[in-house]
C-alpha cells in the first residue's frame, strides 16, 4: 500500500479513526486474555496482528466490537467509545464495522447472493430483512461485489457448496456491503492451503486499498503478516510486545514476541509471481 500522504496537524481533542485505550479482558477463572493494550489507527493500512496461541489475538480484535465484553479500557472509533454504548447504540456502531471470521460465519443453506446481501440488513427495513428484499440499488452492488471477490456466476449457488477460499471471498464480500469505516479479520486463513492463503491476503490488501479502509488482521502466519501487512502489532501474554513497521520485523522482535527460534526463513517477503487474486 501506498504511503499515506503527510497527515494535517491533529486538532485538540480530536482522535484517531481507531484508538484502543488502556484495554483488558480477564475471564472467568482469573485468565487475562488482554492486559493494558494501547494503539491507534490513524489512516488507511493493513495491520496485522501477531503472537502465540492464547497470546490475546482473537479476543482483541472481538473486544474492539464487543462480540466479547472487556474487563476495562476503551475502544473509540473516532469521537464514540464503543465499550459504553447501550444495546441500540452498539447496533449502530457495528454498522461500520466489518467482520470477517476464520469459521467464515455464513449461513449455509443460503445462496452466495443471499448471504453478500447480509450485509445490509442493518441498513434497511425490518420487513425488507424479514422478506430479504433488498432495494434494487443494494442488488447491484452485490453483483459488483460477487465479480470483485472472483465469485461471478456463482450467486445462486448454496454457501455449502463452496470451497473454503470461495467461503471466506463471501465473507469478505459481505462485511465490505456495509461500506464500513473499519475491517476486522480474525484468521482469515487459518483453514486454507498456502497458495489460497496468499490469494485471500492479496485479496483483503487490495480491497482495503482500493476502499481507504483500514484492516486490523489477526493471523498466525508471520511470513503472511510480512508479505501483506503495512504494520505489526505484536502481543505476548495479552500486552503489546511490539508495534511498528513490518520492515522492522527482525529476528529479535520476533524472539520477543514468540521467544527464541531461529527465525532467519521466517522473515521473508511474499512472491511477487503469485497469480493475482
Amino acid at each position: 500500500m501506498a504511503p499515506a500522504p503527510e497527515e494535517a496537524p491533529a486538532t485538540s481533542g480530536a482522535r484517531p479513526l481507531l484508538a484502543i485505550e488502556s484495554l483488558s479482558k480477564v475471564y472467568p477463572g482469573g485468565t487475562r486474555a488482554l492486559d493494558g493494550v494501547s494503539f491507534a489507527v490513524r489512516r488507511p493500512e493493513v495491520i496485522a496482528v501477531i503472537g502465540s496461541s492464547g497470546a490475546g489475538k482473537s479476543t482483541l480484535i472481538r473486544c474492539i466490537n464487543r462480540l466479547v465484553e472487556p474487563t476495562s479500557g476503551s475502544v473509540f472509533l473516532g469521537e464514540t467509545d464503543i465499550v459504553r454504548l447501550g444495546a441500540k447504540e452498539l447496533r449502530q456502531a457495528r454498522r461500520r464495522i466489518g467482520m470477517i471470521f476464520q469459521e467464515f460465519n455464513l449461513v449455509d443453506r443460503l445462496t452466495v447472493m443471499e448471504n453478500i446481501l447480509s450485509g445490509r440488513l442493518g441498513s434497511v427495513s425490518f420487513l425488507a430483512s424479514l422478506t430479504r428484499r433488498y432495494p434494487p440499488a443494494d442488488i447491484a452492488n452485490a453483483y459488483a461485489m460477487l465479480d470483485r471477490v472472483g465469485l461471478a456466476g456463482l450467486h445462486d449457488s448454496r454457501a455449502d457448496a463452496l470451497s473454503g477460499g470461495q467461503r471466506q471471498r463471501v465473507g469478505i464480500g459481505r462485511a465490505l456491503m456495509q461500506n464500513p469505516d473499519l475491517l476486522l479479520v480474525d484468521e482469515p486463513t487459518a483453514s486454507l492451503d498456502p497458495k489460497t492463503a496468499r490469494q485471500i491476503m492479496r485479496l483483503i490488501r487490495a480491497l482495503a486499498e482500493e476502499r481507504a479502509t483500514p484492516a486490523l488482521v489477526n493471523i498466525h502466519d508471520v511470513a503472511l503478516a510480512q508479505g501483506f501487512a503495512d504494520r505489526i502489532i505484536g502481543l505476548k501474554a495479552g500486552k503489546v510486545a511490539f508495534d511498528g513497521p513490518t520492515a522492522d520485523l527482525t529476528p529479535v522482535v520476533l524472539t520477543e514476541i514468540y521467544g527464541a527460534e531461529n527465525w532467519s526463513q521466517t522473515i521473508r517477503r511474499e512472491s511477487e509471481e503469485e497469480t493475482a487474486a
